[in-house]
């Protein structure tokens, strides 16, 4: 009768969320944790979940949903590394579809010294995730954490996949979830590196933007930027979850518990427009990890390295590491050049990779 009374119960505020009722922090913890520890039913998982999304989360709901993946979901590496330890990551379930920018940007940030713990996952409304590129591109995602936290402390740079660090949850749903829900914003948001203390999170709409940056000033990230990236000839709530590099980006920047708004270009980081083409994903993720690896090998020159190049910027800037955006990406553009991204990741591989 107890279990039976949790059920209804859960059901109850499945119906409350749906007609608009919005939950303080703990409350939104608590279901979140029921979720998450498989607690309900299936139906009633997605019910929530859908019910949630739909009605739009608040700021503190999500920051209790955090709380849940945090506490009960999120296994976590050490760093000996001082200083700004970064991460870059989108929400995906944007509406334009681009090649993979985030993972060639970590790398490639990397490269120019600054630590990153870059985490990811499968793709879930996308050709390819973080995990399926990195995946092609030689890494283990069945690696023991243990190799990351060695890889981040030797060469300043490691991947965690959501499917190893997300120890029951999340991990379980994103295999069989294709609609965007409340994990899609909160995901990105996990810190499997406790020490990770910069974040670029690209999102799929601007209000979750400024959502993203909320969160991350309560759990206390010393700085963030959230960008969402536009098209020019498209209407302005198309776009990608990243810097643009086919028109302006809405920036929200976090830095010391101070947050502010602005708009960038290409021109902002010494780069000319491209048209969406030129960036827009391939038709498999192979496609997607042979652009990467092209720009990584060597060529600085093109659409698609000119669009993980400012991404990588924009991680420098926000480390301290680059005094503008496009300082960051002369900085980016030369790891490229003379080897070091490709150094990068040669040695994320060494201790990190498929046998």
């Amino acid at each position: 009768m107890a279990h039976e009374a949790e059920l209804r119960r859960f059901g109850r505020l499945i119906l409350e969320v749906a007609r608009g009722k919005t939950l303080d922090r703990e409350a939104a913890c608590d279901a979140y944790r029921q979720i998450i520890l498989n607690e309900q039913p299936e139906l009633q998982q997605g019910a929530f979940l859908m019910a949630h999304i739909a009605r739009g989360p608040t700021t503190e709901e999500l920051s209790g949903a955090w709380d849940a993946l945090d506490r009960y979901d999120t296994a976590k590496i050490e760093t000996t590394i001082q200083g700004p330890v970064c991460d870059i990551v989108g929400t995906g379930s944007d509406p334009v579809k681009t090649v993979n920018c985030s993972t060639p940007a970590a790398i490639i940030a990397a490269a120019c010294g600054l630590p990153v713990a870059k985490k990811g996952a499968r793709l879930v409304t996308g050709v390819s995730g973080a995990s399926d590129i990195f995946e092609i591109l030689g890494i283990d995602l069945n690696a023991p954490l243990s190799a990351a936290e060695e890889c981040l402390n030797t060469h300043g740079i490691c991947y965690l996949p959501g499917e190893s660090f997300l120890t029951s949850g999340w991990a379980r749903l994103i295999r069989s979830m294709r609609f965007t829900s409340a994990f899609n914003i909160i995901g990105p948001l996990t810190r499997p590196c406790v020490r990770t203390n910069r974040i670029i999170i690209g999102a799929y709409t601007p209000h979750v933007c400024d959502q993203l940056i909320d969160v991350l000033r309560e759990i206390g990230m010393e700085a963030a930027l959230a960008p969402f990236g536009m098209v020019d000839g498209m209407p302005a709530d198309q776009g990608m979850d990243e810097f643009s590099l086919a028109g302006p980006t809405r920036v929200v920047e976090l830095r010391n518990g101070a947050i502010q708004t602005y708009e960038v270009t290409p021109a902002d980081f010494g780069l000319k427009t491209a048209p969406i083409e030129r960036i827009a994903s391939s038709r498999t993720a192979h496609g997607n990890a042979g652009r990467a690896l092209a720009a990584l090998n060597g060529r600085p020159d093109t659409p698609e390295a000119d669009f993980f190049c400012m991404n990588a910027a924009a991680a420098l800037y926000i480390s301290d590491m680059a005094d503008s955006y496009a300082d960051g990406v002369s900085m980016a553009r030369q790891a490229i050049a003379d080897g070091r991204a490709m150094d990068k990741l040669n040695a994320l591989r060494s201790l990190q990779g498929t046998a």
